[in-house]
């Protein structure tokens, strides 16, 4: 697996910590060691001088029709990128708030994204199988190529792992990569730069 750091970003999905009892995201081992891979990649990804999108859920009480189908969640103002990941430490760190399951959705992701030249942007994050999945649908959708990474995303509402997985490899073409192929893959676009 190549990556070219230039054209390349990595886009974390809601993984959230929350100033409120979220009925979504628990903090259980599965959890943990999402965390964990997700930041060695975005680690990697600061270090190939890549842009790094966190993509928070920003739900707004008594609006926002997720709300009504999940509970409260990810409420505006209360849900924040897990500390572990660090964000808006690097240099090309950006946080995206987002009110439905896609971050690109009525969000400017497509815009700074195109204002940055990336064609291809690599996943992490939750829950596959909605928030991960539908903005992955919505890349192809645009023309992004995609990368998820399959051991630092998890399913935890709906579905399967699996399921999403396939969805995602045989819909919109995306790779399918472990954390350490990836990092690899990074590390070594750093070293050709």
């Amino acid at each position: 697996m190549t990556i070219d750091a230039a054209s390349t970003a990595l886009l974390v999905v809601d993984i959230l910590v929350t100033d409120s009892s979220d009925s979504l995201y628990n903090h259980d081992p599965q959890e943990e060691a999402l965390v964990a891979k997700a930041v060695q990649v975005t680690k990697a990804a600061r270090r190939a001088g890549m842009p790094v999108f966190f993509l928070c859920d920003q739900h707004i009480p008594g609006v926002d029709r997720e709300l009504a189908l999940w509970g409260e969640h990810g409420v505006k103002g209360k849900a924040h990128p897990h500390p572990a990941l660090e964000a808006g430490s690097g240099p090309r760190d950006f946080v995206i708030p987002k009110r439905r399951y896609s971050g690109f959705f009525q969000t400017d992701l497509d815009l700074t994204l195109r204002e940055l030249g990336v064609k291809t942007v690599i996943a992490v994050g939750e829950d596959t199988n909605i928030c991960v999945l539908h903005t992955l649908a919505d890349a192809w959708n645009l023309g992004y190529d995609s990368v998820v990474v399959t051991d630092a995303t998890r399913t935890f509402l709906v579905g399967t792992q699996e399921g999403a997985l396939e969805h995602m490899q045989r819909c919109f073409g995306t790779k399918l990569s472990t954390t350490e192929q990836v990092i690899t893959a990074l590390d070594n676009a750093t070293a050709r730069s």
